[in-house]
C-alpha cells in the first residue's frame, strides 16, 4: 500500500507539473499580456518598461524557469488585472466552485441511483425505458444550451428563480442541474448495467432459491457487488464537473474557480489562470486518488501493492 500511494503522489507531481507548463505555453502563444493592460495610447517606451516590470521581457525560458522555482514555493505572482495576489484571488473563488459541483453531484448521485436501480429491476418495463431515454437526454444535451434554456423558462418566462449570481439557495438551482444533468444521465446508465450485470449472476439465483428477500438479496448482495464501476463513474463525474463548471459559472455569473480561469485567460493574467490551473490539477488528481483507494473498502479483492 505504501508504495502504491508513493507511486500515485509522484504521478500526481507530474501531472500537475505538465499541466502548469501547457498552459504556461498556450498563455504565452496567445499573445502579448501588456498590450491589453496598457492604456490604448501608450507610447512604446512605457510598454517596454512595463514588459520589464512585469517580467515578460525576459526569454522564455527564463520566465519559465522562474514560474517553476516560484510555484514550487506556492508563489504564482501577482494578478496582471487586480493586482492582488494570484493564490489569494483562487483560494477566494474555490468555496463557490466547491459548492457548485458539491450539489451538482449531490443532484446526480441522489436522483441517478435510484433511476439506475429501478430501471434495472425493471427492465424492459415503462420504468426502464423511461430512465433509459432520460438518461440519454442528458447527456446529449449541451450544458450551455441547456444553461440558457434553463433561464429563459425559469427566470425570464415565469420569473422564479434569478438569472445568475450567487447569494441564495434559488441562484443555486438552475446551475445545479444544468451541471449535474450530464452526470446524472451518466450515473443512471452505468447503474443499470452494473445492477443488471450482478442480478444476472449464478450467485445471485443461489440466494433467490434459498429463500433471501428480494430486498436481502438487492441490498446485501447486488448493490455491493455493482458498487464499483459505480464509485467510478461517480469519480470521474466529480473530476469531469470540475472542467464542466467553467461553462456553466459563465452563463449564471458564478463567481467561482471557473469563471476566474475565463477571465484570465481573456486578459492574459497569466499568474491568475496558472493558479487556477494548478489548483484543479491537484482537485482531479487527488478525486482519482481517493476513488483508487475507495476500491479496496468496497472489494477487499483489490489489493494495491
Amino acid at each position: 500500500m505504501v508504495r502504491y500511494l508513493a507511486s500515485r503522489l509522484a504521478l500526481t507531481l507530474l501531472t500537475v507539473f505538465l499541466a502548469l507548463s501547457f498552459m504556461f505555453g498556450v498563455l504565452h502563444l496567445a499573445g502579448d499580456p501588456v498590450l491589453l493592460l496598457v492604456p490604448v495610447d501608450s507610447s512604446a517606451e512605457h510598454i517596454e518598461r512595463m514588459r520589464v516590470q512585469w517580467g515578460f521581457a525576459d526569454p522564455l525560458w527564463v520566465q519559465y524557469g522562474r514560474f517553476v522555482w516560484r510555484a514550487c514555493h506556492g508563489d504564482f505572482g501577482t494578478s496582471l488585472k487586480y493586482n492582488l495576489p494570484a493564490l489569494s484571488l483562487v483560494l477566494e473563488r474555490l468555496p463557490a466552485t466547491a459548492l457548485l459541483t458539491s450539489v451538482s453531484i449531490l443532484f446526480a448521485v441522489v436522483v441517478g441511483l435510484p433511476l439506475g436501480v429501478l430501471a434495472a429491476i425493471r427492465e424492459g418495463r415503462l420504468a426502464d425505458r423511461l430512465a433509459t431515454v432520460g438518461s440519454v437526454l442528458g447527456q446529449s444535451i449541451p450544458s450551455f444550451w441547456l444553461g440558457l434554456l434553463l433561464i429563459l423558462a425559469f427566470s425570464v418566462t415565469l420569473g422564479l428563480v434569478p438569472t445568475g449570481g450567487m447569494g441564495t439557495p434559488a441562484q443555486l438551482l438552475l446551475p445545479g442541474v444544468t451541471l449535474g444533468l450530464y452526470s446524472l444521465g451518466r450515473v443512471t446508465k452505468l447503474t443499470r448495467a452494473s445492477v443488471l450485470e450482478v442480478l444476472r449472476a449464478d450467485y445471485i439465483r443461489t440466494a433467490r432459491a434459498k429463500g433471501a428477500r428480494e430486498t436481502t438479496v438487492l441490498f446485501r448482495h447486488v448493490l455491493k457487488n455493482a458498487a464499483n464501476p459505480i464509485v467510478t463513474i461517480i469519480g470521474l463525474q466529480m473530476s469531469g464537473l470540475i472542467g464542466g463548471a467553467i461553462v456553466v459559472e459563465t452563463i449564471f455569473a458564478w463567481p467561482g474557480l471557473g469563471r476566474l480561469i475565463v477571465q484570465s485567460i481573456q486578459f492574459r493574467d497569466f499568474p491568475t489562470a496558472l493558479a487556477a490551473v494548478f489548483f484543479t490539477a491537484v482537485t482531479v488528481s487527488l478525486i482519482n486518488l481517493f476513488v483508487d483507494l475507495l476500491y479496496g473498502l468496497l472489494n477487499p479483492r483489490i489489493v494495491h501493492e
